[in-house]
């Protein structure tokens, strides 16, 4: 259960240490264990991946690196992930509202990614267990909740069911209602491949994540409203042109699909 909001304003000196003086040291500590521009130059002359692993022995990724018998790219950005996945959600144990809310928006965009990536690797046959691998950990579910995306079919009625099933209890839950809300509004519009149609599930997914993040940042007002709008601005751009780009070729750029406001 979340913490109630606190009644002073952000940055009332006489109670930010009590609310928030605990994450803002957490914060600034990790800040300063990020690589400086000399530890990515040494990695450059690096010649193997041995040399990686000695370079990075004296920042934060020594401990993480330590124990990896078998040095390989995937393992060592496994490594990093875990690291920051660690550090993310001690972060999130210890922020209150409405920090703690905002740090559970970063990890909606990953549950939509997860979800997407469960639904994109059942069309090709690939085994469930590869698919959760490849999952990003903050973006997961109960272990019941993953295996059971896979096993609904992709067609409308197979969403449908997917929703009121599964998804109705999970955070991007409400993304999911209105895009099935969108759809029946307005209809089939063609027959669209069926891993084009995922595409176009993700997409507005997305959308909807980002107009919703965008409404909670700009509630809380302040610089947190003007620097996180202007980020959740340059990804909703990066989202429309990626959209763009890969309607090209595809049953996307037919007119009855362009004149949709997706």
């Amino acid at each position: 259960m979340a913490t109630p909001a606190p009644k002073s304003t952000p940055g009332d000196m006489s109670t930010f240490n009590i609310l928030h003086g605990f994450t803002e040291a957490l914060v600034r500590g990790m800040r300063s264990s990020f690589l400086t521009d000399a530890d990515y130059h040494h990695l450059t002359q690096c010649e193997t991946l041995d040399d990686v692993r000695l370079n990075l022995s004296e920042t934060d990724y020594g401990n993480a690196l330590a124990d990896m018998n078998a040095l390989i790219p995937t393992g060592l950005q496994k490594a990093a992930v875990e690291k920051l996945v660690t550090e993310f959600q001690y972060l999130r144990t210890q922020a209150i509202e409405p920090l703690s809310t905002f740090l559970d928006f970063i990890t909606y965009e990953y549950m939509i990614e997860n979800v997407m990536l469960l639904l994109k690797g059942t069309l090709s046959g690939r085994d469930i267990n590869e698919l959760i691998a490849q999952c990003h950990p903050l973006g997961m579910f109960k272990e019941s909740t993953m295996r059971s995306i896979p096993t609904f079919e992709s067609s409308p009625r197979g969403y449908q069911d997917l929703y009121q099933t599964v998804l109705v209890d999970t955070p991007v839950g409400p993304y999911f209602a209105l895009f099935l809300q969108e759809t029946a509004g307005r209809g089939e519009v063609s027959n669209v491949l069926e891993e084009v149609e995922i595409e176009i599930i993700k997409s507005s997914l997305i959308k909807f994540w980002i107009e919703d993040f965008s409404n909670f940042v700009n509630s809380l007002g302040g610089e947190t409203a003007t620097i996180m709008g202007d980020l959740l601005k340059v990804r909703a751009d990066t989202n429309a042109i990626n959209i763009t780009l890969n309607s090209f070729g595809t049953p996307l750029n037919e007119p009855a699909m362009r004149a949709s406001d997706r």
